[in-house]
């Protein structure tokens, strides 16, 4: 009986997590576009996300060594894109006017990678040459994942550089512990990337935006990070935002003890279906992303972390709440007006939905906990 309702909750945990340019760009849906900045073309062609690709994902057969690949890719939001939304077709090839489409795309050398995000951020100036790096959650397709960052750029109107780390997500409904080692072995990868991108001549800061498994993995490789001596990478760690995190709470502890807490806020959701199962899974161990800031257990555990935390739970755009952090249009945007505030604001910022209180880190830590409603913010 236990190993039936094991399998029952891993179907229902796959199915609730899931969906949790220059010469040489190659034309992708009949459509060639330089993908050197986020434009729009004609009236009623898409605008174009260039999006800055390292991937460890592998064929069907092929080894997982954990090894990252390099691309620059294209992706076209619609015109009438919907905040919070990924428009794709029910049935029937995508239409580059209606839809996200991948719009072109180019492999790419490591040092070809590097030198084509120096010359992305050649000439611009403040926010605009900080990068927002994705790490995307379990059972996440590479379009799903690439489609995703598209949209959280096109409605956080973020200005910098997008890039995404994508990990050999098998998905399907019993690979929850298969991408867990997924993830696990990308940990090297993700860190090399992290260390190049903040490296890169030119980039300001790095921020990282991680949901689900994915904050997990970013945890990870931050701990090692730190570990190998540059906990804030040297100065260009920016925003470490986890959303959703599927995350043992006694595990965050132990990495966040190597980080400064400062740079970390997380977005919780005491509905979050996918994470209650998850937790059951682990054997009734707390997830991070779904402890209640109304308990007074939970909010004491969170208040001993240091970082910031907002309750989203109201914000749910559906029955599993677990996407919410993109999906509702307020805090997406709200994620957006972080990462966009003035650098000569920094001295004051505040997390990502205005939570944190700036200051250098006071032993012990304590964490700003906001459960309103975030304010409604001005069109895009």
């Amino acid at each position: 009986m236990f190993k039936t309702a094991a399998k029952l909750a891993t179907i229902v945990l796959a199915a609730a997590l899931s969906g949790c340019v220059s010469d040489g760009v190659r034309a992708v849906d009949g459509h060639v576009a330089n993908a050197v900045s986020y434009v729009g073309g004609p009236r009623g062609e898409p605008m174009n996300v260039p999006l800055f690709v390292a991937s460890t994902r592998r064929g069907e057969g092929s080894a997982d060594d954990g090894r990252a690949r390099y691309s620059l890719t294209s992706i076209g939001v619609p015109r009438d894109h919907r905040p919070g939304a990924i428009e794709r077709p029910s049935f029937g090839a995508a239409d580059r006017g209606r839809h996200f489409t991948v719009l072109a795309k180019r492999g790419m050398d490591e040092q070809e990678f590097y030198n084509e995000v120096a010359a992305h951020v050649s000439g611009r100036v403040g926010v605009s040459r900080d990068i927002l790096l994705y790490v995307h959650g379990f059972n996440t397709g590479l379009d799903e994942a690439r489609f995703r960052l598209a949209q959280i750029v096109a409605d956080g109107s973020f200005s910098g550089v997008a890039a995404l780390f994508t990990w050999n997500s098998r998905g399907g409904l019993f690979n929850y512990e298969s991408d867990k080692e997924a993830a696990t072995v990308s940990r090297d990868a993700l860190e090399k990337l992290l260390l190049g991108l903040a490296q890169t001549p030119g980039v300001g800061r790095v921020h990282i935006l991680a949901h689900s498994m994915g904050a997990w993995l970013t945890m990870e490789t931050l701990r090692g990070v730190a570990i190998a001596g540059h906990p804030d990478l040297d100065g260009r760690l920016g925003e470490v935002m986890l959303a959703a995190p599927d995350i043992d709470l006694n595990v965050f502890r132990q990495q966040i003890a190597r980080l400064d807490p400062h740079h970390v806020s997380i977005f919780v959701a005491s509905n979050d279906r996918a994470l209650s199962i998850s937790s059951r899974i682990a054997g009734d161990r707390p997830r991070l992303g779904a402890l209640d800031p109304s308990k007074p257990e939970d909010r004491e555990a969170l208040d001993r972390l240091g970082v910031s935390v907002h309750d989203i739970t109201s914000f749910s755009t559906d029955f599993v709440g677990h996407g919410s952090f993109a999906e509702a249009p307020n805090v997406v945007r709200q994620i957006g007006a972080q990462l966009t505030a003035p650098r000569e604001a920094e001295a004051d910022k505040q997390a990502v939905i205005n939570l944190r209180e700036a200051g250098p880190p006071a032993p012990p830590p304590s964490t700003k906990i906001e459960t309103e409603p975030l304010p409604p913010l001005a069109g895009r």
